[in-house]
């Protein structure tokens, strides 16, 4: 009787504290909602040892938090939210660790695509920015499993940062542009040759009135180029010619002069012409190739554990996003400190938006 009585006063006051929250949301929802926040996800390892836990369970109580925070994020209206799981940096802890997070994000991973998860609820399409290729096999194929059945889903999007920092992502960024344009100006190099090619063949046989498709104009074709063979090796073994064209040179020293500074002018331009051709790598090019090209540059950043630092985080997209960092713990941040970080962003909306413009 106790029981089913519990269960009723916990249905009642969690129906209450969702209608609440949906209230304050739609107040929120007046102003301006930012369209994407970025979580780090601090403090996880300090909880554990302030509440005497055992080492994996802050990792644990941190995802109930990350959660909860989404499914306040999707209820206010945010479409786009970002994570901070899992820095290329912590590969450098210790194995165990390491491969204890491993395991817990490859289990996360799969209950979020469990039919009751907030997933399926929300329509969220998942995506795993950062170098793949460091994870391990279970988490990798947990990944791109989770990123093949969400790929239908549109209403929300969550980034997940996984084997991820902002200099390996603006690196990575910058070689996919230099490939991208040295394909371009290979295959440019290729068209010019090969019309080059056609083209003078093509007026040097009509020149000489050949026609490709005759064979009598093949046979004359060869039999001119064994004539003009001949003629060359003839005139190599006259000396006196050579001695009459030595003599010529070293009385015309002005000539040459001229002549060599003609073709130094024309070596320049040329330079400058293969110089005009080469492409040129622009910020949206890199822009393109960035991990997190497929999501608008974040409006808020949240830091747990009251650091003021972005520990190499999204330091390409965050030029006009503001910081926010409660003191809490990333297991402890709740329902108010996300209002409390969207109420600043209203506050310097207009600011922020003429900041972007000037950028």
């Amino acid at each position: 009787m106790r029981k089913t009585t519990g269960n009723i006063v916990g249905q009642f006051f969690g129906g209450l504290n969702c209608y609440l929250r949906r209230c304050m949301f739609a107040i929120l929802s007046v102003g301006p909602v930012p369209s994407h926040i970025a979580f780090i996800m601090d403090g996880n390892r300090r909880y554990a040892k302030k509440k005497n836990m055992e080492e994996g369970d802050g990792h644990k109580a941190g995802f109930n938090a990350l959660t909860s925070l989404l499914r306040y994020c999707y209820e206010l209206g945010v479409k786009y939210v970002t994570v901070y799981a899992f820095s290329i940096d912590n590969f450098k802890r210790k194995s165990t660790e390491v491969q204890s997070l491993m395991e817990l994000m490859r289990k996360k991973i799969e209950e979020l695509l469990e039919q009751e998860s907030l997933i399926n609820e929300y329509g969220v399409r998942l995506h795993f920015i950062g170098d793949m290729k460091l994870l391990t096999d279970p988490v990798r194929a947990a990944a791109e499993k989770a990123t093949r059945v969400t790929a239908h889903n549109n209403q929300r999007v969550l980034l997940i940062c996984v084997a991820y920092t902002s200099r390996h992502e603006i690196v990575h960024a910058v070689q996919e542009c230099c490939k991208e344009k040295l394909n371009e100006v290979q295959v440019s190099k290729e068209e010019k040759i090969t019309n080059d090619a056609f083209s003078g063949i093509d007026q040097g046989l009509k020149g000489n009135d050949f026609d490709l498709l005759s064979q009598d104009s093949c046979k004359e074709y060869r039999n001119a180029i064994k004539a003009c063979s001949t003629e060359v090796e003839c005139a190599a073994r006259n000396d006196g010619l050579f001695e009459n064209n030595i003599g010529n040179h070293i009385s015309n020293d002005t000539e040459a002069e001229t002549t060599l500074y003609n073709g130094l002018v024309e070596l320049t331009e040329e330079r400058k012409d293969i110089q005009d051709e080469l492409p040129v790598i622009k910020l949206a090019d890199i822009e393109k190739n960035m991990y997190m090209a497929v999501a608008p540059d974040p409006d808020i950043l949240i830091r747990s554990s009251g650091e003021a630092r972005l520990s190499n985080f999204l330091l390409w997209q965050t030029t006009t996003c503001p910081l926010y960092a409660p003191t809490a713990l990333w297991p402890e941040i709740g329902l108010r400190h996300l209002i409390w970080a969207v109420l600043n962003f209203q506050r310097h909306y207009f600011y922020l938006e003429k900041k972007k413009k000037q950028s």
